[in-house]
């Protein structure tokens, strides 16, 4: 089964990192892609741009509506996805927890729908 670990943190937590700390977060991020690669559990992972560059598209009566984002307040933005493999949700929760940043934010972890064929 997929499971969509979404990764969240204050970003002006992450800018206030020093350099080194900033690059020793995105070694370690890149090495724990290439062991859940390795182990057969990865499907992609990406690192998001800041929330500032966020756009939101509605549609509306025809209508396209695109505005700034994002629309809600929140502590924590969503910084970027992991899209994994895993046997049951157990085994995703055990591979989302070592996600580095989960000792610094936190992971959400959620299955992916498989929409029924018609």
């Amino acid at each position: 089964m997929k499971y969509l670990c979404l990764v969240y943190h204050e970003e002006s937590a992450l800018r206030a990192l020093s350099a080194e700390d900033s690059r020793k977060l995105n070694v370690d991020s890149l090495a724990y892609d290439k062991v859940l690669e390795n182990s057969g559990h990865l499907i992609a992972a990406e690192a998001l741009q800041p929330v500032k560059t966020v756009k939101v598209v509605r549609k509306r009566k025809g209508r396209t509506l695109v505005t700034d984002g994002p629309f809600t307040e929140t502590k924590e933005q969503l910084l970027g996805f992991v899209l994994i493999e895993a046997d049951d949700l157990e085994k995703a929760l055990a591979l989302a927890a070592d996600i580095p940043l989960a000792e610094m934010g936190m992971i959400e972890v959620r299955a992916i729908y498989q929409i029924p064929q018609r």
